[in-house]
């Protein structure tokens, strides 16, 4: 709960942020050994000396492991793979994610991390919430309500659909915090406004699941329903969340984030488009350089709110830019390893598109050398390593989209 920080869930959060740089980095070492005893992550980070990682460039340089290939994991050795206890009594609850990848739930007050984010969102204690997130199977709506109960607020556990329903429970509750996604928010607006329900009391909201587009923000904020984004997954809980200064969201406490090229473990500069990769610090499920598949980039500089943790631009999009070309698979990891045999190149991005009925590929590369030897031998390493011919075009540096596409599929649908 908050400790009296007045805006602020804990003075955690307010912390000079190479203090709490440090902090993170002094926990990393136990927190991969706690993974290296369960055998999935033993496999994983074979050969890794964890007292010997205590820095980002240390970290950078284990491997990374995809969410993409947990599904196959949990099949093969149920429940976990290997990466979490087989012992169950250490959970509280249990859950499965489309895919399936099955989860377990821990026995604290918040083991999802949400509370920092509601409080950002304005929740007090004693505020209703009406939880529109599923409490079926999935941990959507547990996620939400420990921490709205860490903060002392009531929760109305109402899951998604049967608005006739949603609006009986807010009559007789009047919640005054909505959570949920905000497509569903919409939803339930449309529904009062037609059928003369009064749902005037929501008056806060926390949205995840889906974009929140600026004129969705806006359309609630001019009914007087102040909405604001967090960000997070069933693997790790909440990773970031938006605060009332608008700008980005702001990293939770007690996780490393990295943002890496697409298909490959390499950081990106601060401000360049990538791949989100997490690292937890929780002992009984520790994750390390978890690749959830989403798109983002760092803020420079501290949140305008006063919270000092790293902030990131929010959610741009999927990483998996995966092709079939020509009925062959080209993928995120060819293109970097152009990149790697040719260090004169900078942002590499691969064009895919249509030409006389057929695939063609054109490989668009920033260098400050523009030579037919360069391009040459590029477009020979392209086919080494794709088994497809392309073409090369050498670009002028910062030319290209920092958008985080390293493979752009052009090619019309349908």
């Amino acid at each position: 709960m908050s400790s009296g920080a007045g805006d602020f869930y804990d003075a955690r959060e307010t912390r000079d942020p190479a203090a709490r740089e440090a902090d993170l980095m002094q926990r990393l070492p136990d927190a991969i050994a706690a993974a290296m005893r369960h055998p999935g992550w033993a496999a994983h980070l074979s050969g890794v000396d964890p007292r010997a990682v205590r820095d980002r460039a240390a970290l950078a340089r284990l491997p990374v492991l995809r969410k993409s290939v947990l599904p196959g994991q949990h099949r093969e050795s149920p429940p976990f793979g290997g990466f979490g206890p087989s012992d169950l009594s250490h959970f509280g609850r249990l859950f499965t994610s489309p895919g399936p990848i099955f989860e377990g739930e821990g026995t604290g007050v918040d083991p999802w991390g949400t509370a920092r984010a509601l409080f950002a969102a304005g929740l007090r204690r004693g505020d209703v919430v009406l939880n529109t997130f599923a409490y079926h199977l999935t941990p959507g709506g547990f996620m939400m309500d420990h921490g709205a109960r860490a903060l002392g607020c009531p929760v109305i556990p109402a899951g998604p659909g049967n608005t006739e329903q949603q609006f009986e429970v807010i009559r007789a509750f009047r919640p005054v915090a909505y959570a949920g996604t905000p497509d569903f928010l919409n939803i339930l607006l449309a529904a009062a406004d037609r059928d003369g329900y009064d749902i005037s009391c929501i008056r806060k909201a926390t949205v995840s699941g889906a974009a929140f587009p600026k004129s969705l923000q806006e359309a609630f904020s001019a009914r007087r329903i102040e909405g604001y984004q967090s960000y997070g997954t069933a693997d790790v809980g909440t990773v970031a969340y938006e605060t009332v200064a608008r700008e980005g969201m702001v990293l939770n406490e007690d996780i490393i984030v990295e943002i890496v090229r697409p298909g490959t473990g390499e950081p990106v500069a601060e401000g360049e488009v990538g791949e989100v990769v997490v690292t937890t610090l929780d002992a009984l499920h520790p994750v390390i350089r978890l690749a959830l598949g989403d798109l983002t980039a760092i803020m420079p500089g501290v949140s305008p709110c006063g919270r000092t943790a790293p902030r990131i631009r929010g959610w741009l999009g999927r990483a998996d830019q995966t092709a079939k070309v020509k009925g062959m698979f080209v993928r995120p990891e060819q293109i970097a390893d152009v990149g790697k045999r040719h260090p004169e190149l900078g942002r590499l991005r691969l064009v895919i598109t249509r030409q006389n009925e057929a695939d063609a590929m054109e490989l668009r590369a920033e260098t400050p050398q523009h030579t037919d030897d360069l391009r040459a031998a590029v477009a020979q390493t392209l086919q080494g390593l794709t088994k497809l011919k392309g073409a090369v075009s050498l670009v002028a540096p910062g030319s290209l989209p920092n958008d985080g596409k390293v493979i752009a599929d052009e090619r019309p649908v349908g």
